[in-house]
């Protein structure tokens, strides 16, 4: 047994060598991005293969409480939503996106669109994460956003009698996300949208992930080859379609590391090199520190290394979702690993770099922190520990790797996953059954 539930917590045992085949459920970021875009299509849109996790969740009833119909049938993996052909139903309603940061920055561009009154809210650790610069770009396209405490950070209340449209500029934007929501939108204002970003956009592969799923239903959108300036014509509208959701790239990082330190192979399968998701990127990292990758027309596969892995020097800015899990496989490597360029993670559903460098000391390893990340020393021996998780999915399934290579490692209030992976737990557990 290799997962062992003790009360919210869970215990990792050691694993010996892997082979196995792991079936994940659909892209987190990619069935969000589904979701707003079918609110707004003409017809009815069915997305096979979705993510049941919390953040979906909290998507779906967000867009509830602004008049959008939907079924969601988890046992055939499937959500059906009724268009509302950019017109959404409700004038007013109340938004709670809890620790869903693409639930409050895409409803906050959503709710532009409407003619009414609305109000966002989150946890108190949404409370801390900055909407600022979205908010002053749909204040530029035409929208009124007033904070009701701190400016700049929710809770916000939005009123609008639509979006007008122009041209929007973004300087250096800390979350891809504020990219992402204006241009999901934008096809809905009265004018074409020009959305300029000053210095870059910052996680490209979450821009390019969203262009893709606009140009896949119907949404031109025009774009520099640096993706610093973008272009949507108006009156443009999402077809409804029935699409299939990729497997969730982010939670492969798990499976392909826990080959890389237990040895042996671990193929997810449904996901290649050509995915949209950046994280799939992942395992070219891996094989930079020893590891073989092969791509079949089952899937994407990793095998463990001959000898020790290496330690590498790594920009992650492009996959800042990937940096607890290569922070964890950098505890077996043979020598330092440096993860840069992912200021970000302070940002996120905690302060990941000051919560990284915490548990991995916890572990053994000494951590020097970096002004955008961290350099991560590995122990000759990892000791036994109880690693805090923060209320942060990625912490706990990340260090849960670590467990199955190294054993005597506990996951405090591990149900966290739920945020992104409900099943994680369940799904690590089953490579014991294929040693």
């Amino acid at each position: 047994m290799l997962v062992e539930r003790v009360g919210s917590d869970v215990r990792l045992h050691r694993s010996g060598p892997l082979d196995a085949t792991v079936r994940l459920p659909g892209s987190k970021s990619l069935t969000n991005r589904h979701l707003v875009c079918a609110a707004l299509a003409d017809g009815r849109s069915v997305l096979h293969n979705a993510s049941f996790c919390d953040d979906a969740a909290r998507m779906i009833e967000g867009l509830g409480r602004l008049g959008i119909r939907s079924v969601s049938l988890p046992e055939a993996d499937r959500v059906e939503v009724e268009g509302c052909r950019g017109h959404l139903p409700a004038d007013e309603g109340e938004i709670d996106a809890g620790d869903a940061g693409t639930v409050m920055r895409f409803l906050t561009a959503l709710v532009t669109l409407g003619h009414g009154r609305y109000r966002l809210d989150g946890s108190d650790r949404m409370r801390e994460r900055p909407i600022g610069p979205l908010a002053d770009g749909l204040r530029e396209l035409g929208a009124a956003i007033s904070y009701e405490q701190r400016a700049g950070y929710p809770p916000l209340t939005v009123v609008t009698r639509g979006l007008l449209g122009g041209t929007v500029a973004l300087a250096r934007p800390v979350s891809s996300q504020f990219v992402s929501a204006l241009l999901l939108v934008a096809p809905y204002a009265s004018r074409d949208v020009m959305l300029r970003i000053d210095g870059g956009p910052t996680r490209r592969p979450y821009v390019d992930m969203t262009v893709a799923v606009m140009r896949a239903l119907g949404v031109e959108v025009l774009c520099t080859p640096s993706a610093d300036r973008f272009v949507v014509p108006s009156t443009q509208r999402y077809q409804a379609q029935a699409v299939t959701i990729e497997p969730d790239a982010s939670a492969a990082t798990y499976f392909w590391s826990a080959a890389a330190v237990c040895g042996g192979r671990v193929t997810v399968a449904g996901l290649g090199r050509d995915s949209v998701q950046g994280d799939v990127g992942f395992v070219e990292l891996l094989a930079r520190m020893g590891c073989a990758v092969e791509q079949t027309a089952a899937g994407l596969t990793v095998c463990g290394p001959t000898g020790r892995l290496r330690g590498i020097d790594a920009d992650l800015s492009a996959m800042p979702d990937a940096a607890p899990t290569l922070a964890v496989v950098a505890l077996f490597a043979d020598g330092p690993t440096r993860i840069r360029n992912v200021a970000n993670l302070r940002i996120k559903e905690t302060d990941r770099l000051a919560a990284l460098e915490r548990e991995l000391s916890r572990l053994g390893a000494t951590v020097e922190p970096i002004d955008d990340g961290l350099t991560i020393h590995p122990p000759t021996r990892l000791r036994p520990a109880t690693i805090e998780t923060y209320n942060d999915h990625r912490m706990a399934m990340s260090f849960a790797v670590a467990g199955l290579a190294a054993g005597d490692v506990v996951i405090r209030a591990a149900e966290c996953v739920a945020k992104s992976f409900p099943g994680f737990f369940e799904t690590l557990g089953e490579l014991a059954r294929t040693q």
